[in-house]
């Protein structure tokens, strides 16, 4: 399906469209592509405002141009602001922002003003666990309902962060953090048949755990898919900070029921649990994400099960590449279509979203070998 040469033609071609996106992109900090194919611009403090820098560092690391690094370069100071700010708009997806853009511009460069930033952002997220319960608190307040002992399954990208800082400053107790909530998603999040849900909601004085909510997905009870990608591919970030085999068990349990969720063109649904899918919409972010995850879950089991990650993972991303990529389309500034945000809000259905292209050009350098891990 998926041969040395096509890999690699990917990557050229990614290279010529993400050349192509510095231009039209700018200086904006993009989420979500209207139907005209033109990205939005958030503000900085946004959580998806480290993938586009982060796609910058990866094509640099990649390709060795020094027109992706240059462009890449500020983006940890201007994401970093936040911190400065009262009230606080940073929470738990520092590591979203700062693991592809400061965490990588150090390990690629040595940047001690990135070492700075990053470690800034790991001290932040380690200051929003909650010790009682054994969670980190995911959103700031927002609306009339309490959302303090609210957990999400997206932290499972946000954990990394932590486990990088207790490898550069010698200290165990950011690892400590992660673990922790590592463990309470396991216990509260994952079901026996693989799936999950997307939020924990727990009495953050008393951390007695309270219900599943459905979130973006389409009920507590359902399977959100990025919600299982997020959780398939953070877990498999876990065992290979760890070494925990729970985590490691965990991640191909979402795996094998991610993979097997899948409708014939290997691109999910936004939910796998909806009562219908007539004219329900894909999520090809959901698709890109679970690619990587399976790539990095594969180079954590023994010889004799990698092929059957690796072989999902390029069924995945050859259909996303033939089937949902703009190649042909250079005006547009997005590379997936057909991804959703938030399909329960009605919130950006049928568009490209900036981290379903993060994650498809990270699930492909490392089909081409690029060896260094961020998430």
């Amino acid at each position: 399906m998926m041969n040395k040469a096509y890999k690699q033609e990917i990557m050229n071609r990614l290279d010529e469209k993400v050349e192509r996106m510095m231009a039209q992109i700018g200086d904006n900090s993009p989420h979500a592509a209207g139907k005209d194919g033109k990205y939005d611009n958030m503000p900085h403090s946004w959580w998806t405002s480290g993938f586009w820098p982060g796609l910058l560092w990866l094509m640099h690391d990649v390709t060795g141009k020094d027109s992706f690094k240059d462009a890449a370069w500020d983006w940890d100071k201007k994401l970093a602001v936040g911190f400065s700010q009262y009230p606080n708009p940073m929470h738990h997806d520092v590591g979203f922002q700062f693991l592809p853009t400061s965490v990588i511009k150090h390990a690629i460069t040595g940047d001690e003003d990135g070492l700075r930033i990053g470690l800034e952002a790991a001290n932040f997220l380690a200051g929003r666990f909650n010790p009682v319960g054994n969670f980190i608190r995911a959103w700031n307040q927002w609306g009339e309902k309490d959302n303090s002992g609210w957990a999400i399954i997206d932290c499972l990208m946000n954990t990394p962060l932590l486990y990088w800082a207790s490898d550069v400053t010698g200290d165990p107790r950011y690892k400590h953090i992660a673990m922790k909530h590592t463990d309470s998603v396991l216990e509260y999040a994952i079901r026996d048949d693989g799936s999950v849900c997307h939020i924990l909601a727990f009495n953050p004085d008393t951390g007695e755990f309270v219900e599943q909510i459905g979130g973006q997905g389409y009920s507590g009870t359902s399977a959100w898919s990025r919600g299982n990608s997020w959780a398939l591919h953070g877990l498999a970030v876990a065992y290979r900070y760890t070494g925990e085999q729970r985590y490691l068990d965990a991640a191909k349990r979402i795996a094998h029921y991610f993979i097997a969720a899948l409708p014939d063109d290997h691109v999910p649904y936004w939910d796998f649990r909806l009562p219908s899918l007539d004219g329900e919409p894909r999520d090809s972010s959901a698709a890109a994400c679970a690619a990587s995850g399976l790539i990095e879950l594969a180079q954590g089991v023994p010889a004799d099960e990698q092929r059957m990650y690796m072989a999902a993972a390029e069924r995945i991303l050859y259909s996303l590449s033939e089937n949902y990529a703009t190649w042909d389309k250079p005006d547009h500034q997005g590379i997936l279509l057909e991804a959703t945000a938030h399909k329960p809000a009605n919130s950006h259905i049928n568009v490209s979203l900036i981290y379903g292209d993060y994650y498809f050009a990270e699930a492909f350098a490392k089909l081409n070998g690029w060896e260094r891990r961020i998430f």
